[in-house]
């Protein structure tokens, strides 16, 4: 046996005793009676799909991609293991007959065996279309078909075959665990202001639980769509004991609760977390007042509107794996940093430096990132995370290169990421405001700016946020401006074109930054850290069936033994 057959041996028995795969966090039956199970993961970077099939048979299994449901067109792969050991093939149907073998082989097998009646097979391909024999996975639901034999011999499959779509890059699971309800935290009656920016803050408790219960699914409660531009609920400290309703960061219990529990945006969705986690509530949570922010954007200015939104809750005693939590990551959202007029790609910066959390809590962990959703206002266009371990950069976290502000959603990443206590996240957020005649201000409103990356994670801290600003005296110093009311007036009578945006982009990103790490009890450490360069999203290139799998390989079973060991 060759290293790498020894190594996909040794991947294959620890993926299936593992009880969770931070490659694969996906999964579905595509049959009625559960005999073919598909799961999968992404690297949206990379712009790759990786697949484990499994079917109850010991021939033959087909999967593939259909136009329509059926055969024709269809880009499929068939493969087993038969007396002379395994095939594998990249194939497409013309009709209803035997498909053909691509001349292209655009599939790279990673593993296949055979046991016990189970035939599991993974490989991996681009998600882009290679040749005119291959259909691209786009965002938008897919047509999954499969088909398998019970013998090696590739014949018909009689009714051994199924169609079911699937939505496989914005995948959002949704079950129903035993015993499952919901509450609803939310306004109530809340009467509008005729003005165009209004943040509404309450504080009250959730129900209250013997013991702990986990959230697994947050689903928005949106009476009216034309006035909420979003919603977040926070978690108080233990200081917090007083239910209290007023406009947003003008009281002092309002500004103590800081820990995202929930965020939604503006034409997002439902969301549901994975099947390995659930946001604690109940129990040694403690009885904890949490803080819903409903921010209304009334462009009209309309008087008399009465609002009840807020956010809907999905439980279950059933306890998952991990407790998970939420980190807001960013730029502090304050008016210390300005966007020029007329700027066709203006960049901000948010520093998260991980190193100092131990600063703020005596146990932390490492971050297991499984989702995120990014958050500018109108003139945001682009948002990218870059994450980075002892000075290089080693990922993104996540990227929008097509930021719209209509449609900001909590999206899954394609596959769980380790972010180690010592990485850096940057967030970077890219604005146009060539429509724009003034200045852009950090701030609340829809017409301010924000730059900020909430993510999704396991095991839960209680942090509240790891964030970054400019260091505006070093930013007044180096433009010449000896206080702030003379930076101010600089700032306002600028005149603003391609060189001088270019100069104060370039002045904002190479001063120090003022690094602040909170917990959920408003302590704080405050650090200085640099911005780093960001790479360029490389294109994503296309598979070639080859030898070239052993660092994928070596990666998945490295990551599968830490998982195994884990428990």
């Amino acid at each position: 046996m060759g290293p790498l057959s020894l190594v996909l041996l040794l991947l294959s028995a620890q993926w299936s005793c593992a009880q969770e795969d931070p490659l694969l966090p996906f999964s579905e039956h595509l049959d009625p009676e559960n005999n073919v199970r598909l799961k999968w993961g992404f690297d949206e970077i990379q712009g790759t799909i990786l697949f484990e099939l499994t079917v109850n048979t010991s021939g033959w299994v087909g999967f593939g991609f259909s136009p329509k449901g059926g055969m024709t067109g269809a880009d499929i792969v068939i493969g087993g293991v038969g007396p002379k050991g395994s095939y594998f093939t990249d194939r497409h149907a013309v009709g209803n007959s035997l498909p053909v073998v691509d001349q292209q082989q655009n599939y790279k097998l990673l593993y296949l065996t055979e046991s016990d009646g189970k035939t599991v097979m993974m490989f991996q391909r681009s998600v882009e279309s290679c040749d005119d024999n291959d259909l691209s996975i786009t965002n938008l639901p897919i047509k999954l078909i499969y088909a398998y034999g019970q013998s090696d011999d590739i014949e018909y499959h009689k009714s051994r075959r199924g169609t079911k779509e699937v939505n496989l890059l914005k995948y959002m699971p949704r079950v129903t665990p035993p015993n499952s309800k919901y509450f609803d935290m939310t306004m109530v009656n809340f009467s509008v202001p005729a003005t165009q920016t209004y943040y509404h803050c309450k504080i009250m408790k959730a129900p209250t639980f013997d013991r702990k219960q986990h959230i697994y699914r947050i689903e928005p409660f949106i009476t009216n769509l034309d006035l909420v531009h979003h919603a977040l609920l926070y978690r108080c400290p233990p200081s917090v004991t007083v239910p209290l309703e007023a406009q947003c960061y003008t009281q002092l219990s309002i500004n103590e609760c800081m820990e995202t529990t929930a965020v939604w945006g503006v034409g997002g969705g439902a969301f549901e977390l994975p099947e390995m986690a659930g946001l604690p509530i109940g129990g040694n949570v403690g009885d904890v007042f949490y803080r819903l922010e409903v921010h209304y954007n009334n462009l009209n200015k309309s008087a008399g509107r009465v609002d009840s939104s807020g956010l809907r809750f999905y439980y279950t005693p059933e306890l998952r794996q991990h407790d998970a939590a939420v980190l807001g990551t960013g730029l502090v959202v304050a008016p210390g940093y300005a966007i020029p007029p007329k700027a066709k790609s203006f960049l901000t910066y948010g520093l998260c430096d991980t190193a100092y959390i131990p600063k703020v809590l005596e146990t932390p962990n490492d971050l297991q990132v499984f989702s995120v959703m990014m958050h500018t206002h109108l003139t945001g266009r682009k948002v990218r995370v870059g994450h980075f371990r002892e000075g290089k950069q080693i990922d993104f976290l996540s990227a929008d290169e097509n930021y719209d502000f209509e449609y900001q959603e909590v999206t899954n990443l394609g596959q769980t990421k380790t972010v180690k206590l010592g990485d850096k996240l940057l967030v970077e957020c890219t604005y146009n405001t060539e429509n724009r005649t003034k200045l852009t201000w950090g701030g609340l409103s829809t017409s301010e700016e924000m730059c900020l990356a909430f993510l999704f994670y396991y095991p839960a801290m209680n942090l509240s946020g790891c964030m970054s600003f400019p260091n505006v005296t070093t930013l007044r110093s180096e433009m010449g401006s000896p206080n702030q009311s003379a930076w101010l007036t600089m700032m306002n009578n600028m005149t603003w074109n391609d060189t001088s945006i270019n100069q104060y982009q370039q002045t904002l990103k190479k001063i120090d930054q003022l690094v602040i790490i909170a917990d959920s009890f408003k302590n704080m450490s405050r650090n200085t850290g640099m911005i780093p360069d960001l790479k360029v999203i490389p294109s994503a290139p296309c598979m070639r069936s080859s030898c070239a799998i052993k660092s994928l390989a070596l990666i998945s079973l490295l990551l599968c033994l830490a998982v195994h060991w884990a428990y």
